[in-house]
């Protein structure tokens, strides 16, 4: 197993992952759900309807609700879905996020081709 892989089941064990469909429903019921992924996967794949897109280089910053550059949708009791490509990079995101004190932050089990290979909502950018 490499470090990565290490690294990566250890903020898993943390998360409580969501499968797409659980996590469109969680959306619908007030989850902030984050689409992490670049610009060009966006324009290439399509983009999920009522998704916050965040830079990952800045994920951090904008959720957590101590930081003087929060957006305002940011709360610490909200429950926070990251989600970007195929489901690894989120994982740690969301590992990080839970440990700046978003506590409900997770994310969704294959990303972006998961929810897009389920015929979840997706618009073309």
């Amino acid at each position: 197993m490499s470090a990565i892989d290490g690294i990566l089941d250890e903020a898993r064990s943390e998360l409580t992952r969501l499968q797409p469909e659980e996590a469109e429903a969680a959306m619908h019921s007030g989850a902030l759900l984050v689409d992490t992924r670049p610009l060009e996967q966006r324009q290439r794949d399509g983009e999920i309807p009522g998704a916050l897109v965040i830079d990952r280089n800045v994920l951090e910053w904008r959720l957590d609700p101590s930081s003087e550059h929060c957006i305002p949708q940011a709360r610490a009791d909200q429950q926070v879905i990251v989600i970007c490509n195929e489901g690894y990079s989120s994982s740690l995101a969301a590992a990080t996020l839970q440990r700046l004190g978003l506590r409900g932050a997770t994310d969704v089990i294959g990303g972006f081709q998961a929810w897009a290979g389920r015929g979840l909502p997706v618009v073309s950018s």
